[in-house]
């Protein structure tokens, strides 16, 4: 796999993001942002984010410096952050016309999936119902918020394979 620079995720697009959320437009920034982007149904822990930017990348980022990246770009909602049910913190895009994302999370192999494609259906009802939520909390005067939707059990890999 060739090496990616942070010249290769577009710039101005990611630049814009950065300055509209009022953070700086470092390389570091642009990186991770990038690749976040780059990957959007994929969530990462801070280990394997690391990891994917360390074999994919010039630029190093060490572990405290992409702790305070990823805090910084959540907290103004550039990125998603959701606990699993391990307590492991899993981070990824967030879209900015998404309220709720709903996602599979495997107890087994911890596996975390999107749930978008297979709940395409009541998708719609449930993007309404989160829009719902969100409104009437805003009403009372909460600010910032995302929803997560998370469900919980055992994927289908894991089913098959514990079964046979």
């Amino acid at each position: 796999m060739a090496k990616l620079l942070p010249s290769d995720f577009s710039a101005a697009p990611i630049d814009a993001l950065l300055t509209a959320h009022g953070l700086r437009r470092t390389s570091a920034a642009r990186l991770v942002l990038g690749w976040l982007l780059a990957h959007p149904d994929t969530s990462y822990t801070h280990a394997q984010l690391q990891a994917a930017l360390l074999g994919s990348t010039e630029l190093a980022l060490d572990r405290v410096t992409l702790y305070r990246l990823i805090d910084r770009l959540t907290q103004v909602g550039l990125l998603l952050c959701r606990v699993d049910a391990s307590r492991v913190r899993r981070y990824q895009a967030m879209p900015t016309s998404v309220h709720a994302i709903p996602h599979f999370e495997c107890q087994s192999c911890h596996r975390d999936s999107p749930l978008a494609g297979a709940l395409q259906a009541s998708g719609d009802d449930l993007e309404r119902a989160a829009q719902t939520a969100l409104e009437a909390l805003k009403a009372l005067g909460y600010q910032g918020m995302s929803m997560d939707f998370a469900v919980r059990g055992v994927c289908v890999d894991c089913a098959t394979g514990a079964a046979a």
